[in-house]
């Protein structure tokens, strides 16, 4: 197998394709596991670990509004968050859940050990914080509808900026949208940072997902898809036909936030001191699956 193959296959969620809409090779936008820089990764020191803590029980005077977008690394796959609230990161459900000896995604959810979030825009991480809990529905693991999860952190970043989730408001049909992630394409001419991607208008519309053309490369999954010409957050990206390139727009699937309003209310309750098992379990929304289409 070359490296283009095995690039590929990353690029379909570890060998887990999905058909939706017709379209065969519409796949999962999360990637395996890298270093953003390529060179190979470096085990940081206890003095620097001390640092990253100190860094973060202060404000970050460095930090920009666009910080407020990070990235999710667990023990297999890289994916995309935003920082809702100070304690609080919106990501996609398929980012957090347990991959099978196929690659194939189950319901069960890591580990909150298992995520740690990576501060910094550029090439290099200039934070990390690890996560205390994960909140999702108990369906969206394989991409579409329910795909978005809401990650607790161990502690409150503070001085960072938060981006606002449109959760009253729904997607409206031809409304312009676009992505931003930590995705790479395999031709890349780059590293690992953060980009925003080309978007467009929507086009088709469930009770729960949003369908447009757009640019997705492996590591996008779970990223902020922002109303055009603000950084309100109306969905997350979930699913996309991708090739190698990252500047070609091809059919996507983003997540609608809107339909499951309790996700992040639970959060809230569980960041403020209550256990999970003092909530209600979550359920899927079950909105209308039929399509509208303009």
């Amino acid at each position: 197998m070359n490296i283009e193959e095995v690039r590929l296959k990353l690029c379909l969620g570890l060998l887990a394709p999905v058909a939706l809409l017709g379209i065969a090779s519409l796949t999962g936008c999360g990637v395996g596991f890298a270093s953003r820089h390529p060179k190979t990764a470096v085990v940081p020191s206890s003095d620097e670990l001390a640092a990253e803590q100190r860094l973060l029980s202060q404000p970050f005077a460095l930090a920009m509004a666009e910080d407020a977008i990070v990235r999710v690394v667990g023990p297999s796959m890289t994916c995309t968050g935003t920082v809702i609230e100070d304690d609080l990161i919106l990501t996609a459900h398929h980012c957090l859940v347990e991959r099978g000896p196929h690659g194939e995604f189950s319901k069960r959810l890591l580990e909150p050990s298992q995520i740690k979030i990576e501060l910094g825009g550029d090439y290099f991480a200039w934070g990390e914080v690890s996560t205390r809990a994960i909140v999702a529905p108990p369906c969206g693991e394989g991409g579409g509808a329910g795909d978005l999860a809401v990650i607790v952190l161990s502690r409150k970043l503070v001085g960072l900026s938060t981006m606002t989730p449109r959760l009253d408001s729904p997607p409206k049909m031809g409304e312009q949208v676009n992505p931003v992630g930590f995705g790479r394409c395999a031709l890349s001419p780059d590293g690992i940072r953060r980009k925003e991607r080309s978007g467009g208008s929507i086009h088709a519309l469930t009770g729960e997902t949003m369908h447009l053309e757009a640019s997705v490369c492996p590591g996008d999954s779970g990223g902020p898809v922002f109303a055009k010409g603000t950084r309100e957050i109306v969905g997350v990206v979930s699913l996309s036909a991708m090739d190698h390139d990252e500047n070609t727009r091809g059919p996507s699937v983003m997540a609608r936030i809107d339909a499951y309003r309790l996700v992040f209310a639970h959060a809230r309750l569980i960041a403020d001191g209550l256990a999970p098992n003092e909530l209600p379990p979550l359920a899927c929304a079950g909105n209308d699956s039929r399509v509208e289409r303009r």
